[in-house]
């Protein structure tokens, strides 16, 4: 038997957690036995004074213990997932989920919900009318089976410990803690069942990780528990400073990831889409297949409907389109040099298109609209961005958020999408 207060001492001291105790402290936070407080007082410990590969391979299994670990093995497919690290306008899993099941291979894509200025890919596919995020495990992994994809919400019983303690970590200060972001990932994408796991990690002003060289440890991380707990991992580095695409917000993001599956759409999200399906399909076993051709050709727009149409969407149905607009202007000639993401997502969220708090509604047709990005030549008065809301009390306040989140010079350097690869 372990004592809740001896367990945050060792690791308070900078002591190592051995894996009984490690065990014994998930499972009984998990019960309720470990009270919130002292769940906080280790997690605070383990930010500041780490935790080492083993500490966290088996923070990571007592997690994935906590709850239920799916069996993919009777769909007949491999199964490969992809999970992103967050950023403004990152709608990759909408074109790259159907994209990939274009090949056969099944994509078990379990989602999450916007919160601040990152936007949630299930709030995206809500603006479909019809389409339902919930599914039982049962409907899951029929809709592996056919169609082949499927993007939903967890359930509850996957990794509950992880529920838990996100909730916490949030409140308390706690949530840049590496070993704690990497298990708390890797737990939910472990116990989904998957085979193989592409890391998109996102670094820059607009992401989680600001830091390149912290975005590469967490990458390797993961990476590590992955393999650890035989899931199969690569990561890219992928830069987040600049929004990615043309659009922040639910509908609007929808519509940007129609033109990816329809051969069209803006070059850095067809870059970061084809990138991730190849290293998915060389993960699935398919290293030769030719993803930029599946969208040229049609395939993953018919993905996408038959993806969408399972669970419950009206791929033929008009997207929400919010009745209010006002655009950005530029104040001179010249070219983008800088377009602060953070601000762009801060904006599309006080636009209505994200939540402040979980419980929080949003906005389908909210959000922002790039009309010219970095790189882009532009003239004074010409429209930069177009804002779009319910209400237009909200301009204001998205007008403020912007001051200052866009530079314009006579020069800048090329965007490099992707930083680095790591695994494989």
């Amino acid at each position: 038997m372990f004592s809740a207060v001896d367990v945050i001492r060792a690791k308070r001291d900078g002591g190592e957690l051995t894996t009984a105790q490690i065990d014994w402290v998930i499972d009984a936070y998990t019960k309720g036995v470990v009270a919130d407080e002292q769940m906080s007082a280790l997690a605070m410990a383990i930010l500041l004074n780490g935790a080492n590969d083993r500490e966290i391979a088996d923070w990571t299994a007592a997690m994935i213990a906590s709850g239920e670990r799916l069996d993919l093995s009777g769909v007949g497919k491999p199964t490969v997932d992809k999970h992103s690290t967050g950023g403004v306008g990152d709608k990759i899993t909408l074109p790259l989920a159907p994209l990939v099941a274009a090949f056969g291979v099944a994509v078990p894509q379990l989602s999450g919900r916007g919160l601040g200025h990152t936007g949630g890919t299930l709030d995206k596919l809500e603006s479909i009318p019809g389409w339902r995020a919930n599914l039982s495990n049962a409907e899951f992994i029929a809709r592996l089976s056919d169609p082949g994809a499927v993007v939903c919400a967890a359930g509850d019983d996957l990794a509950p410990a992880d529920r838990r303690l996100y909730a916490l970590r949030d409140v308390t200060g706690t949530v840049e803690s590496i070993p704690l972001i990497a298990s708390s990932i890797m737990s939910k994408k472990i116990a989904e069942g998957t085979d193989a796991l592409v890391l998109d990690v996102k670094v820059g002003s607009g992401a989680f990780m600001k830091d390149a060289e912290q975005a590469r440890r967490l990458a390797e991380t993961m990476v590590r528990l992955g393999d650890a707990h035989g899931v199969r991992c690569t990561a890219l580095l992928t830069d987040m400073d600049t929004p990615l695409g043309r659009t922040a917000g639910n509908a609007l993001e929808v519509t940007e990831s129609l033109e990816v599956l329809a051969g069209g759409g803006p070059a850095d999200v067809v870059e970061l889409t084809v990138a991730l399906a190849r290293e998915m399909l060389a993960l699935a076993g398919k290293p030769d297949a030719d993803p930029a051709a599946a969208l040229a050709d049609g395939r993953a727009m018919d993905a996408w409907r038959a993806m969408i149409s399972a669970q419950g969407g009206d791929v033929d149905a008009k997207l929400p389109v919010a009745p209010e607009s006002e655009e950005v202007r530029a104040e001179s000639d010249g070219v983008v040099a800088r377009m602060d993401a953070y601000a762009v997502g801060v904006a599309a969220w006080r636009l209505g298109a994200g939540r402040a708090r979980k419980s929080d509604p949003v906005s389908a047709g909210a959000g922002v609209e790039i009309l010219k990005t970095v790189g882009e030549t532009v003239s004074a008065g010409e429209p930069l961005l177009r804002l779009h809301t319910e209400d237009v009390s909200t301009f204001a306040a998205a007008r403020t958020t912007l001051d200052g989140a866009i530079d314009i010079g006579g020069s800048t350097a090329k965007r490099q999408l992707i930083m680095a690869r790591i695994g494989g």
